[in-house]
């Protein structure tokens, strides 16, 4: 998966801004990023920090791009686009004093178009990845929602096995609604990926075997589901087991395109989401990438505060592929 993403970045440049410039796990990445020549990196932070703390890590980071949001010279051209942005919500001054966060600096180096992705969270919380985001960069025409999925990989004899699982991150009880987006922005990213996307909406019933406002939910939202993509093979309400055995799936729902050979999942809440994704990880053998967010109308990602320099690696690759 990650040799393809590579090969497209090659020949598709993308420049990346990391908001902890100073940060061990981001330094690493970013210069095994550097040396492999096929993603461009921006690194947030006091310029003699960020060198400083290179060298301490023995990271070689010649060539690279770093910028103190304290001391930029774009400054008062960003602040004047940012309260454009908020739209009366913030002053010029406070949209100044938010920009020497980098959280909210990088962000508005990805709406003004000079990254084409953000990866942060190492440091902060995933409510300071996603509100910058949310109020800078926006939601995509048409999107009401930010939604998140995890790609699910894992080595079979038969080759790599990749699954899709959204939303396991952001959103709490979402709406019948709010789950068409989550199903149809999580097949979008699954495609990215090389998943051919077939969706399952999972539930506690398959087919109506079982009763109450839950299972109703799950059913309207796949029915809207399928009428809003007719193109994507979509289908529930049904439990798990339906989803993933043939056996199981054809008997329980006979004719269904999805059960049995489901790879995209749509979880109703972030309870089972959360869970399911990590018990595929951590009893399935899966690898579990994400929590990639969708609906923005530019890759911007947020990393686990407990992540190591490979994943850091990863998800920046990830998000580069999405820009």
């Amino acid at each position: 998966m990650f040799d393809k993403l590579i090969e497209n970045l090659r020949a598709n440049p993308r420049k990346i801004v990391f908001t902890e410039g100073t940060d061990s796990r981001i330094l690493e990445a970013a210069s095994r990023l550097n040396a492999g020549g096929f993603l461009g990196v921006i690194l947030l932070g006091d310029c003699n920090d960020v060198k400083a703390a290179a060298a301490a890590g023995g990271f070689k980071i010649d060539g690279f791009e770093i910028i103190d949001p304290k001391n930029y010279p774009g400054t008062e051209e960003m602040v004047e686009k940012m309260t454009l942005l908020r739209k009366g919500k913030m002053t010029a001054d406070e949209c100044r004093d938010a920009l020497k966060k980098s959280n909210y600096f990088g962000t508005m180096l990805v709406s003004m178009g000079i990254a084409d992705s953000l990866l942060g969270g190492a440091t902060y919380s995933t409510a300071d990845t996603v509100r910058p985001a949310l109020q800078l960069v926006k939601t995509k025409p048409g999107n009401k929602i930010v939604s998140s999925c995890f790609i699910m990989v894992r080595t079979t004899a038969e080759g790599e096995e990749r699954l899709a699982m959204g939303d396991c991150a952001i959103n709490l009880t979402p709406s019948e609604d709010e789950l068409v987006e989550i199903a149809l922005e999580t097949a979008n990213c699954a495609k990215t990926f090389g998943i051919e996307p077939k969706v399952a909406f999972l539930s506690y019933s398959t087919k109506g075997s079982g009763k109450g406002e839950s299972v109703d939910l799950i059913k309207n939202a796949c029915e809207k589901a399928k009428a809003a993509a007719p193109e994507l093979a979509i289908d529930g309400e049904m439990q798990f087991d339906a989803a993933v055995s043939p056996v199981v799936g054809q008997l329980k729902f006979p004719g269904s395109p999805v059960a049995g050979y489901a790879n995209t999942f749509v979880f109703p809440n972030i309870d089972a989401g959360n869970i399911g994704y990590k018990i595929a990880q951590r009893l399935g053998g899966f690898e579990a990438y994400g929590p990639i967010l969708l609906g923005l109308n530019a890759p911007i990602n947020d990393l686990s505060r407990g992540c190591n320099a490979e994943e850091v690696y990863k998800m920046a690759i990830i998000t580069a592929a999405l820009s």
